[in-house]
């Protein structure tokens, strides 16, 4: 009952400030949703001890679906990981209800945006808790609408409802293919319970099938269409495109999906089939280049946006890339440490924003603001420690994680490890770079935006300020405090059953000579493997100061020197433009086709012969025939009972 509260009280809170705001008013339809996720999330802490078991605990609430073969039913499977991700979403959500009570105070749809929030919290909350492919399902479309309600709350702007629309659109795109692995898995294994997956999944990893001449692997099969449904949520490369736009809704949705719930949903979709992606090493090899080119797209884009929100979410699709190759070389505790990690500094960043763009009145251009340290000086503190705990500044949370990711991806005996690796190097200086390029170009140098804005400059009210305190102090110590159990000596005790590993996945420790999974074999990788990321985050930093606070002039000479490289990173390498050509211009001239020659010229132009040809005709005929002479119709009866008498002859 204890952990069904925790899911369920989210959607009361929606049910609330969506259909009861005309009686209770404004201020309580944000109060008591905002209540009800402060209490979620401090039973979420309180019962992540009781999650943590060496076998997964199943609370049954009903039989939701039972059709021949398929039984579904509506539960909680509770482990480790389903705690962690209560935490997760539970804390982040509730820091940005009661934020948003500062942040929409002027909104005239403050009880629709609350109820939204905690919808989106309701559904999220159903996917990590499910115990089953099909309730799971339910939770990541649950998502989907409400992070499309959510981006396009502002619905009055072309450019939100467009949002809105491409994120729904892209993410239907990848759950296609979520869903197609879902039938393979009931066809395959006869049910889509995971425990009962999971159990007979060894004894299908040799399995193979044909399809178009080919021998195919099925769990390879399977595992592949399930990640294209994680590339969708979680804006993998060549599924990213709604993840920028999506920054159209407000900050505190921002925070809320884009930081630390709805994207790492692919993430968590992964760990939580690690039983299955063990077993599939050609999908887990594609996680891993997948996750390494995002990581790397992501950051050579964020290195040029001048849109604050922007640059934090391409640095939010990097940070993804990098869990996600984390758990394609199987280092699925490193994968869950980043994504809890990257909860607090990212969300905090998030919500820095917000606390910028409300400063700056609604200004989100990093090239209209400047030298704001000293006018909103707590939100700089929140912003300077967000950032360093992104790029990886010790003792800082992200160090601590992302140092983590990076080491058992060289510690991977696999090709992809080393990519990853190489590729995750070189983007931890980057993000050490555009990092800190907004921090200075924000904060510092000189007051580059309009004179009158900077007038009414000032800091956020407290109901904005204290919930980034906790996530400040989550930033500075959630690295250092949860290591030993995420990824340390603890961590099998920790995880107990909820990761799984294969044997033939371990790898060699030659110090020891001694077969490990690949998290415990990171520990043990040269020096300068674990410093490597601190030196590159000290080039990233040092290259910003010197191009944005000593030599400020440089960055538009490099620039003006560069403008092809320029224009293709600050168009996104030109994704937006390649789907437009090669799918939505081809979609909309059939879409105008069939309106134009279906609907207007086929259906209407029939519909229209016949109301204004066929039909005026025969009723110019029929009325000559209805003369008003009685012998006119008396041998109209004659010819017809001839008729009919005629037919009775011939016929017998």
């Amino acid at each position: 009952m204890y952990y069904s509260l925790i899911v369920l009280l989210p959607l009361i809170g929606a049910l609330i400030a969506g259909f009861g705001a005309r009686w209770i008013g404004d201020r309580l339809a944000q109060l008591i949703p905002s209540g009800i996720l402060v209490l979620v999330a401090l039973m979420s802490w309180a019962g992540l001890p009781g999650a943590i078991a060496a076998d997964p605990e199943h609370i049954t609430w009903f039989r939701w679906m039972e059709s021949g073969a398929l039984a579904v039913d509506w539960g909680i499977r509770l482990d480790t990981l389903t705690g962690v991700m209560l935490v997760v979403v539970t804390s982040v959500s509730a820091i940005v209800h009661v934020y948003s009570m500062g942040y929409m105070e002027h909104d005239p749809s403050k009880p629709r945006f609350f109820a939204y929030l905690s919808l989106f919290t309701f559904a999220m909350l159903m996917l990590v808790t499910a115990d089953n492919f099909v309730q799971m399902f339910f939770g990541w479309e649950g998502v989907g609408l409400a992070s499309y309600l959510l981006i396009g709350f502002w619905h009055h702007k072309d450019s939100a409802n467009n949002a809105s629309m491409k994120a729904f659109i892209v993410n239907r795109v990848g759950d296609f293919g979520l869903a197609l692995g879902i039938f393979g898995v009931f066809a395959i294994f006869g049910t889509l319970d995971f425990s009962e997956v999971f159990a007979q999944v060894p004894a299908m990893a040799s399995a193979t099938f044909s399809f178009l001449g080919y021998e195919l692997g099925v769990t390879n099969t399977l595992c592949l269409l399930l990640f294209i449904g994680a590339m969708g949520k979680s804006a993998q490369f060549f599924l990213h495109t709604w993840l920028p736009d999506a920054m159209e809704g407000p900050t505190p949705v921002s925070a809320l999906i884009h930081a630390a719930t709805m994207v790492t949903a692919g993430v968590f979709l992964v760990c939580r089939l690690s039983p299955m992606f063990e077993y599939a090493p050609a999908a887990s090899a594609f996680i891993t280049y997948i996750g390494a080119t995002t990581a790397l797209f992501a950051a050579t884009v964020g290195l040029v946006q001048n849109d604050i929100k922007r640059i934090v979410a391409y640095s939010t699709c990097s940070q993804l890339g990098y869990m996600f190759f984390a758990a394609g070389v199987g280092a699925y505790e490193a994968a869950m440490f980043h994504l809890f990690t990257h909860a607090f500094f990212k969300a905090l960043l998030f919500l820095g924003c917000g606390s910028v763009i409300h400063a700056m009145q609604d200004e989100q251009d990093i090239r209209r603001m400047g030298g704001l340290w000293r006018l909103i000086l707590p939100t700089y503190v929140l912003m300077v420690v967000g950032t360093m705990a992104l790029t990886g500044v010790p003792p800082f949370a992200g160090f601590f994680s992302k140092d983590m990711v990076l080491e058992t991806a060289f510690a991977s005996p696999t090709t992809g490890g080393t990519f990853a690796f190489a590729l995750g190097l070189l983007v931890a200086g980057m993000t050490a770079f555009y990092s800190w390029r907004l921090v200075f170009k924000v904060f510092h140098g000189p007051r580059n935006g309009d004179p009158d804005a900077y007038t009414h400059i000032h800091e956020s009210p407290p109901v904005m300020l204290i919930p980034m305190g906790f996530l400040f102090l989550g930033s500075i110590v959630a690295g250092g405090l949860f290591y030993e159990y995420f990824v340390g000596d603890a961590m099998h005790w920790f995880w107990g059953h909820s990761i799984y590993h294969a044997k033939d996945n371990y790898v060699l420790i030659e110090k020891y000579d001694e077969m490990h999974n690949i998290v415990h074999a990171a520990h043990y990788v040269p020096f300068w493997v674990k410093a490597s990321p601190f030196f590159a985050m000290l080039a990233g930093t040092g290259l910003a100061f010197y191009m944005y606070i000593l030599h400020p002039g440089l960055a538009e000479r490099v620039r003006r020197a560069n403008p092809g490289v320029y224009d293709f990173l600050l168009n996104k390498w030109y994704f937006d433009e390649l789907y437009r050509t090669i799918f939505v211009r081809p979609a909309m001239a059939l879409g105008r086709f069939f309106w134009k020659k279906g609907d207007g010229r086929t259906i209407d132009g029939a519909i229209d012969g016949l109301s204004m040809g066929i039909i005026p005709a025969m009723t110019a005929l029929y009325s000559r025939v209805q003369s008003g002479y009685v012998f006119h119709y008396a041998l109209a009866m004659f010819i017809g009972v001839a008729a009919l008498v005629s037919f009775a002859v011939m016929g017998s």
